[in-house]
Parts: C-alpha cells; structure tokens; sequence
C-alpha cells in the first residue's frame, strides 16, 4: 500500500468491513512507536462537535444577524 502525494491511504475494503467504517465514519489515529493504530471513533462527539464546542460562545460582536449579513452582502 502507497500513501498518496496527498499523505492519503485507502483502507482495505476488509478491514472497513470487518470495523463497520464507511463514508462519514469518524476515525482516529495513535502512535505507538512505529506502529500507528486506526480505531473507529465510538459514542463521544465527533471531531466537528467539538470544534464547534470550543468556539460555542465566542462571538462577541454588538450586532444582529440581519445587520452582518446585510454587512457581508454590501447592501
């Protein structure tokens, strides 16, 4: 197996099979040593839930929705 110019590998079809990975799974990566393990994220928040965690009240601009967007359209 080759890893693209893009850092990209495929997964064999087996192996995604047998773990129940397709399109949309999230999945995570360790390193131990030089072995890197692939496991199928499970039951906690995926990695967009969390981004979206962080930056939850964050926004502390004075304005409403229709003021930025008529801001951002130049209108």
């Amino acid at each position: 197996m080759r890893v693209t110019e893009k850092g990209q590998v495929t997964i064999p079809k087996e192996l995604r099979d047998a773990l129940g990975i397709g399109a949309g799974t999230e999945i995570e990566f360790e390193r131990k040593r030089d072995t890197i393990v692939v496991r199928k994220v499970t039951g906690g928040p995926t990695r967009g839930r969390r981004l979206a965690e962080r930056l939850h009240g964050r926004g502390d601009v004075g304005m409403t929705t229709d003021e930025i967007m008529a801001m951002t359209r130049g209108a």
